[in-house]
C-alpha cells in the first residue's frame, strides 16, 4: 500500500520520526472516523488530515497505550511488509502535529 493510500493531508509536514519512541494524538486533534478512515482537525494549526486507511485510524487510537508507534501498527494487525508505508503516514502526521511524541511511561 502506497502512502498516498494510506493519508492525504491538505498541508504537507516536514518532521523526524522515530517509529520506535511513544507517540500520541495531540490534545488538541479532533478525530472523526468515517466508512474511509478518519478526518482529523488540529484545533491550534487548523490543519486538516485525511486518513484513507481504517488500519491506521487503529494505528492511532493504539499509539497512546504503546510502548512505541511499531509496537500500536503491531497491535493494529500491521505486516512487516505494510510497515514502511505506515511508518511514512505517522511521519507525516509527525510534522503537521496531529502526533507528537510521548515520554515513556
Amino acid at each position: 500500500m502506497s502512502t498516498d493510500a494510506v493519508l492525504t493531508q491538505t498541508q504537507p509536514g516536514a518532521a523526524g520520526f522515530d517509529l520506535d519512541r511513544p507517540w500520541q494524538l495531540h490534545p488538541q486533534v479532533s478525530v472523526r472516523p468515517e466508512r474511509f478512515g478518519a478526518l482529523l482537525y488540529h484545533f491550534g494549526t487548523r490543519r486538516l488530515s485525511f486518513l484513507k486507511s481504517p488500519a491506521l485510524l487503529t494505528v492511532l487510537r493504539e499509539l497512546g497505550d504503546a510502548p512505541s508507534a511499531r509496537e500500536a501498527c503491531r497491535r493494529a494487525g500491521l505486516t512487516e511488509a505494510e510497515l514502511p508505508a505506515y511508518a511514512a503516514a505517522l511521519r507525516t502526521l509527525a510534522g503537521s502535529q496531529m502526533i507528537h511524541p510521548r515520554e515513556p511511561a
